[in-house]
């Protein structure tokens, strides 16, 4: 509350009473699921100490965890959180019936639900591509039976056909929705060797290939457009430092996609009038600084480049504020983390994913977080030869029609339902290991703060900010929302 002047009118005693004292709404989500993103009752800002201390002396010995909220010290604007639409999520979500179908929708992407606002399509096939029937399927958009094409005189979309029927219904319910275009692969013929979708390269000794690709870029992102499906942005290849006989997948080297995005793909979309984002790298937090400095350092490419995208599976988030410290007038993305058998605590996940991806990607100067597929069945399939247990977002039963939310949705709905596209992060504190947080101003001018206590033990913090002081006791391996608006 203002000080008093005094030369300002006292107020009366009903004017005093009017006056509404501000308050945070919380939304909880525990380790032992008794939780889940569940509205709490909310909690009451104080001008003085706090008013809802720790209730044991324990409490009040202990040093209390503060996170100290400054709107005036701000970082990043925000584009969102989501996950893929990969043909077999595509694929399970038309094998429902046309409620459920609708109602998971409306879950996924309003205010009904988690109000999610970002896609991951995949450029023709991935490791989770399947045919109408459910089967593996591997295809480009034009594959050409292995003849060259270089005018893209035969691109068709076509094979695409259940993934842009959702990607429709997505867009009739969100039209701002964000939609991230990668390729696993280019058309075999381009290639290096025999004509293969799993592996190898771009055939680098004739510079046709590179001419036809980026074409191939241009072709995707008008044939999209036509079906109502604006691209927000590409990158140049999934994980160009991977490759496997196992799926559709290729390499490229950062001087290579330098030089693809300078002469080629650059140039191209310039002359289209194309206004979707050229992403650099889509890989792991490990080797992202030495990619990216190859290719935001070329002095052709870096016009062109808008940031640099990364995967969660080896590094830490660290690495994209040392590409931001590098190239500070860049973006910096984060477009695929999965989920999966391999850790199947819900506590544990949910603290490493609020860790490292919900706090720890924005902290990191990442505009955007994405998972990777939005919905698999219980066998964590239907795959086309990667990931064999992997978790969606949403697992779907094909047999029953029962969709589960996974902790996944819970990660992305702590976030996704609060803050707004548009929103810039502001400074937070926080205690890593104990009280992990990241704040966040929306464009109406509404705050929302997250917070994960990644310990072992139940924590009480302590929040303040300049409209106030509030405590709170979380729960081990939980997390909560907060927002507010003065």
């Amino acid at each position: 509350m203002k000080p008093q002047s005094p030369s300002e009118d006292v107020p009366s005693p009903s004017a005093v009473k009017s006056v509404k004292p501000l308050e945070a709404q919380v939304w909880l989500t525990t380790a032992d699921q008794t939780q889940l993103l569940t509205e709490q009752q909310p909690v009451m800002f104080t001008d003085g100490a706090p008013a809802n201390a720790g209730s044991t002396q324990q409490d009040r010995d202990q040093e209390p965890v503060t996170v100290k909220v400054d709107p005036d010290t701000s970082y990043q604007t925000m584009d969102g959180v989501g996950a893929a639409i990969t043909g077999s999520s595509a694929y399970l979500m038309n094998q429902l019936s046309p409620e459920r179908r609708e109602a998971l929708l409306n879950d996924l992407f309003t205010a009904e639900g988690i109000n999610l606002d970002f896609i991951r399509h995949t450029i023709g096939a991935s490791d989770f591509s399947v045919d109408e029937s459910g089967r593996p399927a591997r295809y480009t958009y034009n594959d050409n039976n292995g003849v060259r094409d270089d005018h893209m005189e035969q691109f068709s979309i076509r094979q695409d056909a259940a993934v842009i029927q959702v990607l429709q219904d997505i867009v009739s319910k969100k039209k701002d929705i964000k939609v991230l275009g990668t390729p696993w692969t280019a058309p075999g013929w381009m290639k290096f060797g025999e004509d293969t979708l799993t592996g190898w390269y771009l055939d680098y000794t004739d510079r046709k290939n590179y001419e036809a690709y980026a074409r191939y870029f241009v072709k995707y992102i008008e044939a999209y457009a036509a079906k109502g499906i604006p691209i927000y942005g590409i990158t140049l290849q999934n994980e160009p430092l991977f490759t496997t006989p196992d799926y559709p997948s290729m390499s490229m080297g950062a001087e290579e996609q330098a030089l693809f995005i300078s002469d080629y793909v650059g140039p191209m979309f310039h002359k289209a009038g194309l206004s979707a984002k050229i992403i650099a790298y889509d890989h792991n937090w490990e080797q992202g600084l030495e990619y990216a400095e190859k290719v935001l350092d070329d002095e052709g490419a870096n016009p062109y480049v808008d940031g640099t995208a990364f995967h969660c599976y080896e590094g830490d988030p660290s690495a994209m504020s040392e590409v931001h410290e590098a190239f500070p007038d860049k973006s910096v993305y984060f477009t695929e983390c999965s989920g999966g058998e391999w850790s199947e605590g819900f506590g544990d996940n949910l603290s490493w994913q609020m860790s490292n991806l919900i706090i720890g990607a924005p902290r990191n100067w990442a505009k955007n977080v994405l998972m990777w597929n939005m919905a698999l069945n219980p066998q964590g399939g239907p795959s086309s030869g990667g990931c064999s247990d992997c978790r969606g977002v949403v697992t779907i039963d094909p047999q029953s029609g029962e969709v589960t939310r996974n902790v996944e949705y819970y990660v992305l709905g702590h976030y996704s339902r609060f803050v707004r596209p548009g929103a810039v992060r502001v400074l937070s504190t926080q205690q890593e290991g104990r009280i992990e947080s990241v704040a966040f101003r929306n464009k109406d001018g509404s705050f929302v703060l997250i917070a994960a206590n990644t310990g072992s033990e139940d924590t009480h913090f302590k929040v303040e900010s300049p409209d106030g002081q509030f405590t709170y006791q979380l729960p081990s391996r939980s997390a909560v929302t907060f927002t507010w608006k003065t």
